[in-house]
Order: C-alpha cells, then sequence, then structure tokens
C-alpha cells in the first residue's frame, strides 16, 4: 500500500491559541501540501453474525446467489427474507447448497443480515464455530455508518472528519495485521461499532467524502488508531496501558471537559462490593497498588476478611461496571464510594475532546496531530 503525506495552508494553524474552557492551549501541525488523486475502492469484509445456526438474510432489490466458485446459481426476489442455516460443511440457503455461498443485491440494493440493511453483498460461510455471515463493503461506505455508530451525527464536522480518518485507518490496520481467511473486522466495540444503514446520516457521508482515503501513518505504516469517549482530562502513553511502545500514542491533554463521562460516582455496599469481587470474603479495603502517571489503576491490593487479593484494574472496570480504570476507592459508612474520571482505555483520539475542540474551530487535522503524536495524515493509494 502507497502512501502520500497531506496538508492544508499553515498560514494561519501552526500554532493556534485556543480559548476553550477559560484555558489557552497551543497546537501544532506538521503535514506537507500534496495534491493526490481519489484513492481506489477497497473492499472491507465485516463480519455481521459469527457461529451461529442460522441467520435471516434478504435483499432490498432482486438479489443474485453465487456458489463457491462464484457461479450464479439462482435469485433471491426483492424484499423477501430467508433463513440461511448451518449445513455441516455447506450452507443451505432455500433450494441452494453450497461451501460458500453469496448474496448480490442488483440495481444498487441492500442486503438484509439479522436485523439490519447494509450496504454491499453477503457471504455465508460455515466454519468450526457455526455459520458466520460476512458483509462485504467498500471501506468508505463503511465508515459512513461507523461514524454515526461511534460518534454523534449532530456533532461538528471538524470531529466527524477526525473520526473518519481514525476509523478508516483503524480498520486497515486491523485489515493487515489481525484479519483472518473469513472476515477482517467484527462490528462491535472489540474493533468498531458499525450498524449499516441505521447508523449513517448527511453528515457522516460529508465527513467521509471529505477525507476519502485519509489515514494516519508512521513510519510509512498505518497506525493503530485507537479511540476512546473521553480520558478525563489528559490520555496515556500506551506502554502504560498495553505491553506496547508506540511512538504515536502519546499522553496528551485533553479537552473532553464537560463530557458525560468526564467525571462519575457509583456507590456499593459492603455486601455488594463483596459479591462483585470473588474469593476474598467480605471486602475490607481497596488500596492502589500500581497506577499509571495519570491515575489510571494497573493493580489494585483487595482486602477482604478472608485473604487478600491482587485484581487488574481492567478486571474491577468488568467486575463493577465502571466507566474506565481512572478512579479512587473511599470508604463510607456502609460500604464504598468509586469516584472516577473518563470513559474508555485513554489512548489515542478522545471522541469529547474532538467534538469540544471542533466547536471551538479547532480542524480535524489539528485535532488528528494532536491525539497521535509524531504521526502524519497520509492519502493511500
Amino acid at each position: 500500500m502507497v502512501f502520500r503525506r497531506l496538508s492544508v495552508s499553515l498560514v494561519s494553524v501552526l500554532k493556534p491559541m485556543i480559548l476553550l474552557g477559560g484555558r489557552h492551549w497551543s497546537l501544532s501541525c506538521l503535514f506537507w501540501i500534496v495534491l493526490v488523486a481519489p484513492a481506489q475502492a477497497l473492499e472491507l469484509r465485516v463480519m455481521i453474525k459469527e457461529g451461529v445456526t442460522q441467520v435471516q438474510v434478504g435483499s432490498s432489490t432482486k438479489a443474485i446467489v453465487r456458489d463457491a466458485a462464484g457461479q450464479e446459481v439462482g435469485e433471491l426476489a426483492a424484499m423477501n427474507g430467508y433463513k440461511a442455516e448451518d449445513d455441516g460443511n455447506s450452507v443451505a440457503l432455500a433450494q441452494w447448497r453450497s461451501h460458500v455461498l453469496w448474496i448480490e443485491p442488483t440495481g444498487n440494493g441492500y442486503v438484509w443480515i439479522g436485523k439490519r440493511w447494509y450496504r454491499g453483498r453477503t457471504q455465508l460461510v460455515p466454519t468450526t464455530k457455526g455459520l458466520t455471515a460476512v458483509n462485504y463493503v467498500d471501506l468508505e461506505q463503511y465508515l459512513y455508518s461507523v461514524l454515526g455508530a461511534e460518534m454523534s451525527a449532530d456533532w461538528p464536522l471538524e470531529a466527524l472528519k477526525a473520526q473518519a480518518v481514525a476509523a478508516r485507518t483503524y480498520a486497515l490496520y486491523k485489515r493487515s495485521t489481525t484479519a483472518n481467511s473469513v472476515f477482517d473486522v467484527g462490528d462491535t466495540t472489540t474493533w468498531q461499532v458499525y450498524k449499516g444503514l441505521e447508523s449513517e446520516a448527511s453528515s457522516t457521508q460529508e465527513a467521509v467524502q471529505a477525507t476519502a482515503g485519509q489515514v494516519m501513518t508512521y513510519d510509512g505504516k498505518v497506525i493503530l488508531a485507537v479511540f476512546h469517549a473521553a480520558s478525563g482530562g489528559h490520555t496515556e502513553n500506551v506502554e502504560d496501558i498495553w505491553t506496547d511502545n508506540a511512538p504515536y500514542l502519546r499522553g496528551v491533554v485533553d479537552y473532553d471537559m464537560g463530557s458525560p463521562g468526564y467525571e462519575w460516582t457509583k456507590h456499593f455496599s459492603r455486601s455488594q462490593l463483596s459479591k462483585r469481587i470473588s474469593g476474598v470474603g467480605n471486602v475490607i479495603s481497596m488500596t492502589p497498588e500500581r497506577t499509571t502517571p495519570q491515575g489510571r489503576v494497573i493493580t489494585m491490593m483487595v482486602k477482604g476478611d478472608r485473604t487478600t487479593r491482587r485484581v487488574s484494574g481492567p478486571d474491577l472496570r468488568s467486575a463493577l461496571g465502571l466507566k474506565s480504570t481512572l478512579f479512587v476507592v473511599n470508604p463510607t459508612g456502609d460500604g464504598f464510594e468509586i469516584h472516577g474520571r473518563g470513559y474508555g482505555h485513554g489512548l489515542g483520539l478522545s471522541q469529547w475532546g474532538a467534538r469540544n475542540l471542533a466547536a471551538q474551530g479547532v480542524n480535524y487535522q489539528q485535532i488528528l496531530s494532536h491525539y497521535y503524536s509524531h504521526a502524519t495524515l497520509s492519502q493511500f493509494q
């Protein structure tokens, strides 16, 4: 894959001073001006259903059904639901059986998979887990949906553009590093959320089209452009969260003040907490053992009336249903109060930070350069 470095005019944006929430801050861009041709279409394989015994499929227009060899074996009538079933080493759909079946709408139609409409076409594949339904969709059209699922479609356009570049970069990174023989990515938060036509909007289409083919790169390769809702004031260095050392995932000041996840509190009675943290008996105290420089919990010592146990921050977050691992625990009369900040892992692009910056006139190039340090905005060919 070939990349070309992109830029905008730097006359007025090299070091903008932005007044946000009563604070001034400086932000610099390091881009170069290059004119490039639009990117060619690239088809992404998105897993919609995996390991099921059956799935409902259909098409908004007449659809061609093809077998594993790509030969046309029949047609599906428009606006009719059909049940595809796992048949051992093959897929059964109406009167057809094949190791692989394709559903390809005619006339720019849409496919129905499970409970939603999608652009592109459908591949049905039997695997060791069961039947898998994969949506083959143009990368740029895939992003129409991802933007609306990951970020509110009525947010400022520059924030949506920043999310478009991040999501495109993330999808290509996953496609090149962790894809398997059946699909490149899934449709949940394990990858990035994709809901087909349901989460598209004119604003998400505009943001994708305005940034067509643009990705963030480092040393000539697409980066792992992770993102999260809000960091609680400061993002993290990746090595403090994961076992990685990406030079473009550096902790930076975040501008997510006022977001729903910026600050939060949860209360647990002693019995509630003891039920959620197993193996220690009745919880007596919780003391941070290791934290990141920003205060995210890496490990916590949980003392009970039976024993003391070391619990990881992510495990505690999952067990207690917390928004992030950036929290402190305070005892109360009848239990514990957990006071935290941020929503998500705190790495890379902060979505609420991007929203607030865009609302103050910061463009998407500047937003991306702030949250992905040392990375370059590029065009893939």
